[in-house]
């Protein structure tokens, strides 16, 4: 900033020793001077806005946004209030720091009797980003409903113009204050303060739990409401009940040969794909690899809670240490399939509310196999960022398969999926033509980079990985082979 007074040149304020009042600026004009500093042009306005043009001068861009937003939804909406409520906090601060910037003594010089600045700031402020803030709110319809061109799809693309806007009303918001400033020095605090709120709103607004502001109305669909956990008394005694069926389930090993046992971890009880592919996979062991009663399911679902164990660490290492008692954990190979979202710092999301579930780490897991002393392991982790968890877990007696690198995203873990790109394109396709991890591995990977370039991944290949130890190779093929033989 400069001290030049040409740069941002005042406004001028009515005379402290005048008392006359101004004259009412009418709500049109109050828009029109607003979309004027938009541009990056001098407001010609002097008055204040009434009480009652401050309300509707601001509400109404709002309300506009509002109303685009409930193209987000298709069909019946709901609008969510509480959702509207809590973005409300921004205005609050941006008028907090408004008024430490424009707030004149009533006995300066120039300083005008009616507090006026800080009012006709915040509504020109207002109008001056209300483009922008309109453009934002079209973009972020446009991208959920797939209508933006395919260079704003991608994160970079889609940030730098939703960044642009941010900008430029964050420019038209400092010169229109710098024009009501006492002093040209509380810009130092003024512009710190809105990039502030900016940044916090940013942050609030890419949380993955963020409410929406409109929602599907279901109270009139005909379609069944999704199944809620209701935890309760009953609901605690009935698992340990459960988890006992469970393991006294498992059956006996075969003697004589290799035995191949399973477990099955899909704690992500939100989305049903997580389901899905824990019963694909756990049926697919069973029927391929000869698992049929050594394979044990840790899931959480409402639709499961009563057939099935919660998928808690702290069951997987119980269910681990059960399946080690009944192996024979130098001669049989133990699969553990894992799928859920994961996160950059490689843990496993888990969530099964009300129920708390504390995400799963590969070194818990790591532990937890050490400890029962299983030493043949494939492991297979579905999950974004899945790569972080090959270093814990490899050893020369371990095979260890990843649905991406530690720094990309996998693909089909949504709301609507079936199946995950990796669960589908490994177990449910390529090991139903082979016995062979490590095979099925190597022929999935074309058909998953395939169909992530048909479906628009943002973030580039997903890039799964495969690590083999020299000890449980031939350990492997001898496996596929008998197998091969004694079921085909």
């Amino acid at each position: 900033m400069t001290d030049d007074p040409t740069e941002f040149p005042p406004t001028p304020l009515p005379s402290a020793s005048s008392r006359e009042p101004q004259p009412p600026t009418s709500i049109f004009r109050w828009i029109a001077e607003g979309l004027r500093a938009a541009v990056l042009l001098a407001p010609r306005v002097t008055a204040a806005p009434t009480p009652w043009q401050l309300l509707v001068l601001v509400l109404l861009p709002n309300l506009l946004a509002i109303g685009v937003q409930r193209f987000e939804v298709d069909g019946p909406a709901r609008f969510n209030a509480a959702a509207e409520l809590n973005v409300l906090w921004a205005s609050a601060l941006m008028v907090w720091v408004g008024w430490g910037a424009l707030y004149r003594h009533p006995s300066s010089a120039g300083a005008d009797a009616d507090g006026a600045p800080l009012g006709r700031w915040f509504v020109l402020a207002t109008w001056a980003g209300a483009p922008c803030y309109l453009l934002m709110t079209g973009m972020s319809l446009a991208y959920m409903r797939g209508w933006l061109p395919k260079p704003l799809t991608t994160v970079s693309g889609f940030w730098a113009v939703y960044g642009a806007l941010l900008g430029w009303w964050f420019v038209a918001a400092v010169r229109l204050a710098a024009r009501y400033m006492p002093t040209r020095q509380r810009l130092f605090l003024f512009v710190p303060g809105i990039l502030a709120i900016l940044a916090i709103g940013i942050w609030q607004g890419m949380q993955e739990d963020q409410e929406r502001i409109w929602l599907r109305d279901t109270s009139a669909s005909t379609e069944p409401r999704r199944p809620r956990l209701q935890l309760t008394q009953e609901v605690f005694e009935e698992q340990q009940a459960i988890w006992q069926r469970s393991v006294a389930a498992i059956t006996p090993r075969r003697p004589g040969e290799p035995n191949v046992y399973g477990l099955v971890f899909a704690p992500y009880a939100t989305d049903d794909v997580f389901l899905r592919e824990g019963t694909m996979v756990a049926h697919l062991l069973e029927d391929r690899f000869d698992a049929q009663g050594h394979v044990l399911k840790l899931i959480n679902h409402p639709t499961t809670t009563h057939e099935l164990p919660w998928a808690t660490p702290l069951n997987l290492q119980r269910a681990v240490k059960a399946i080690a008692a009944r192996m024979d954990p130098d001669k049989d190979l133990l699969v553990v399939y894992l799928t859920s979202h994961g996160g950059s710092d490689f843990q496993l999301a888990a969530a099964h509310w009300p129920l708390t579930v504390v995400p799963l780490t590969p070194e818990a897991l790591e532990q937890a196999l050490d400890s029962a002393g299983i030493r043949h392991r494939v492991i297979a982790i579905s999950a974004c960022f899945s790569g972080g968890w090959i270093e814990p877990l490899a050893n020369e007696d371990s095979l260890v398969m990843t649905a991406a690198d530690a720094e990309h995203t996998s693909y089909g873990c949504g709301r609507l999926s079936e199946l995950t790109f990796f669960g589908r394109a490994v177990f449910d396709e390529q090991l139903r033509k082979s016995r062979s991890f490590e095979q099925a591995f190597a022929a999935a990977v074309p058909v998953i980079r395939q169909r992530e370039i048909d479906a628009g991944k943002e973030d580039g290949f997903s890039n799964p990985q495969i690590r083999v130890g020299a000890h449980i190779r031939p350990m492997l093929e001898r496996l596929a082979q008998r197998l091969g033989q004694t079921q085909n």
